[in-house]
């Protein structure tokens, strides 16, 4: 099974947003952190913040934070939400289908895969947040970080 890019950067603002619950954080900061593009990972956040997983404040000390704790939020949730389809095969089209066994077996898969994350909480997945975030530059002072979302 493999995931969308969409959903991929989903889980990372995710990630990245649970293990700084302590402050807002800028789209800014985040997309140049993964090293990212900041225009696909605005509309990734706007997404979030409808789904009601991300809050975003406005102002100078603005930015974007989880909208419910980290362990309230389902991986399997996640994913759900953000992949259009988990049909592994096309069997729609297929003229075989009426007697083909595999669309069940890919649809068994499939469940097994979600049941898997549905395991799992944003809280479950960094392996020691010192560690995590060890993995990013230091957070920059309000003043660079605004100059920062400027351009």
């Amino acid at each position: 099974m493999r995931l969308t890019r969409y959903t991929d950067y989903a889980l990372r603002v995710l990630m990245y947003l649970s293990a700084r619950p302590e402050r807002h954080c800028a789209i800014s900061e985040i997309s140049g952190n993964y090293r990212i593009s900041h225009n696909h990972l605005t509309k990734v956040v706007h997404d979030l913040g409808r789904s009601g997983l991300v809050r975003a404040a406005r102002g100078r000390n603005g930015g974007i934070t989880l909208a419910r704790p980290a362990a309230d939020i389902n991986v399997g949730e996640v994913v759900r939400m953000t992949e259009d389809s988990f049909q592994v095969v096309d069997c729609d089209t297929c003229i075989v289908a009426p007697g083909c066994g595999l669309s069940s077996v890919m649809a068994e898969a499939s469940n097994a895969f979600l049941a898997v994350l549905d395991r799992y909480t944003l809280a479950d997945l960094p392996h020691g947040e010192a560690d995590f975030m060890a993995l990013f530059p230091a957070p920059q002072e309000d003043g660079e970080r605004l100059r920062g979302m400027n351009h």
